[in-house]
């Protein structure tokens, strides 16, 4: 069984968020993007909810191992479709209770009416979470369907953004598409997008799953002319073929040629797919970094050993200096 949150210490001053007790802590938890903007390599990892307290257990194994690399945040995402709220919710809780870890609370729109959100952000600040990433989400049942927004919620991020810049002292990131979201018809509406975002009050971005780093590359310098957004680009090492081609069409981030001959040659053993998928992973975080990437967002799949094998291989570890060129 998983054990229960330990409570840090009372809060000194309390606020309201809706008709949730919000908790104004001393310890509040640091800023993402002044992380960011720090000397060195931002590495952050993210986990995905548990479905069950077998699960759970497993994902505490892996944020235990990984907290040892010292990251600058982690997150916990929601499961498909806006599933899985509760337990998201609770794990990040107690992230920020029971762990030296900086939390990035996940929050969507899907299924949630405004009074809804509210409750959850109030959850998120009472347990003195600060930085929150704001996802419309996708449509629950099929990702790759037709958005239909909660008739008493939010239709879009932006609007998610500036509730929730509203309610608090929030710290707001979004997410950014390097090969364009699935909706949009091209690079420029994702961009105009992005920005939209800033201007509701957006202060980071993190990138979905990152095959490519040419596209990562240009989406990033087409927003840093518009606006002072640091884009963080998302980073996943493959170690199953099926899961990745899945998610790959969930995600709407299509798989370049020579990534898949790569992990079509050695298909038929897991353990090879596993080595490819993390050199796939080390080159592609090699090239970032030395392009200036604020830092690497790592999504573990709830596991920690190839995420720190490629780890290891870039030479990343607390306050990792930049190469110099």
């Amino acid at each position: 069984m998983v054990s229960p949150p330990v409570t840090r210490p009372s809060p000194s001053r309390r606020s309201v968020v809706g008709r949730h007790l919000v908790a104004e802590r001393p310890d509040a938890q640091p800023s993402i993007p002044d992380l960011l903007r720090a000397d060195g390599v931002a590495v952050s990892f993210e986990f995905f909810p548990p479905k069950d307290d077998a699960g759970e257990a497993a994902l505490w194994d892996a944020i235990r191992m990984l907290e040892r690399m010292r990251p600058a945040f982690v997150s916990v995402t929601y499961g498909a479709g806006g599933t899985t709220q509760d337990r998201t919710v609770r794990v990040t809780e107690r992230i920020a209770r029971d762990t030296t870890l900086t939390p990035l609370a996940h929050l969507t729109c899907v299924g949630a009416s405004r009074t809804a959100l509210r409750h959850v952000v109030g959850q998120y600040a009472a347990a003195g979470i600060r930085n929150v990433l704001a996802l419309r989400g996708d449509p629950p049942g099929d990702a790759r369907g037709t958005w239909v927004p909660h008739p008493e919620g939010l239709d879009h991020a932006d609007a998610l953004v500036r509730m929730l810049r509203s309610l608090g002292d929030f710290t707001v990131g979004v997410a950014a598409f390097p090969d364009v979201h699935p909706e949009s018809g091209d690079l420029d509406e994702d961009v105009e997008t992005l920005v939209r975002k800033a201007d509701a009050g957006a202060t980071f971005a993190v990138t979905q799953m990152v095959f490519d780093a040419d596209t990562y590359l240009r989406l990033r310098d087409r927003v840093a002319a518009r606006r002072d957004l640091p884009i963080t680009p998302g980073l996943m090492p493959v170690t199953n073929v099926r899961q990745i081609a899945r998610m790959s069409y969930l995600m709407g981030t299509p798989l370049p040629p020579r990534i898949v001959e790569r992990l079509d040659a050695v298909a038929d053993d897991p353990t090879a797919v596993a080595a490819v998928g993390v050199e796939i992973a080390t080159e592609l975080g090699e090239r970032m970094i030395a392009e200036g990437a604020p830092g690497l967002h790592f999504i573990t799949m709830n596991r920690s050993t190839a995420t720190l094998e490629v780890h290891a291989n870039l030479g990343l570890g607390p306050a990792t200096e930049r190469p110099v060129a």
